[in-house]
């Protein structure tokens, strides 16, 4: 079964692309038709692709490595934030950080900078500062977080980026290219699906189309979680399970030696 029905993209208003003028040659494989001058988008091939893309993310989670959500546009920030942090997944939603990937050591002492920040707080050398610097301080500590809160907890480079709006976010795809991360991406008929690994075309403008793609794959995404932690469970109880008759002889030579 499916991870996405065609009748709720099609309520969701995902078939709707953009005016035919403002299309993409390559996004032709994609577009079943043409209805007053929109591109609309063919959802079967829509849903295969969900699917897909759900797949290899599925297969990225269980493995251990993270990724990373980036949407700056307004009408997908929130919905993205919402479904990200369900599954505990880093994502950006403001201003894309130019070299966040490629540059990623400098992102990290940023990431670092405002963890030094909350220790001061804490051990309470803030207190000691004056006034102005306080304030100061806290500014800077603001601006971090709203850039960088999100991925605070990436300590390396993910294993996948996923984008909503492909032309939007051609810098995040241009860097993980650079680096060979796979993208993953909601791609408009605006947009070059050859830009992105894992192409899902879909409008890319409506709150719900973007909330129905998101919900989908970040299930993907907590299955292979599961999965992880399932296999992790099991490893431990057939470990325990092996060193149990260790741990028994060790305690019979131990009482013997003691008589």
């Amino acid at each position: 079964m499916s991870r996405v029905e065609v009748k709720t993209l099609l309520e969701a208003g995902a078939h709707f692309g953009h005016l035919t003028r403002k299309w993409h040659p390559n996004m032709a494989p994609y577009i079943f038709m043409e209805r007053n001058g929109i591109h609309i988008i063919d959802l079967h091939k829509t849903v295969a692709k969900v699917d897909e893309a759900s797949e290899a993310l599925k297969k990225i989670a269980a493995s251990g490595r993270k990724i990373l959500f980036v949407a700056t546009k307004k009408q997908a920030k929130d919905i993205v934030a919402e479904n990200v942090k369900n599954i505990n997944m880093p994502y950006i939603t403001e201003r894309w950080p130019g070299g966040m990937l490629t540059n990623f050591v400098t992102i990290r002492k940023a990431i670092k900078k405002m963890a030094g920040i909350d220790k001061m707080k804490v051990d309470g050398t803030f207190n000691t500062l004056s006034k102005r610097e306080r304030l100061q301080v806290d500014r800077q500590r603001a601006k971090l977080e709203k850039q960088l809160g999100s991925i605070v907890d990436m300590t390396r480079i993910p294993g996948a980026l996923f984008v909503v709006d492909a032309r939007r976010e051609h810098i995040a795809i241009s860097e993980a290219h650079k680096l060979n991360i796979p993208v993953f991406g909601i791609v408009d008929t605006n947009s070059d699906p050859e830009a992105i690994d894992f192409a899902i075309p879909a409008n890319d403008d409506a709150s719900k189309s973007i909330d129905v793609i998101m919900k989908a794959v970040t299930a993907a995404v907590a299955e292979g979680l599961s999965e992880r932690k399932a296999d992790k469970d099991k490893q431990t109880a057939e470990k325990e399970k092996a060193e149990a008759p260790k741990a028994e002889a060790k305690e019979e030579t131990t009482e013997e030696a003691a008589k």
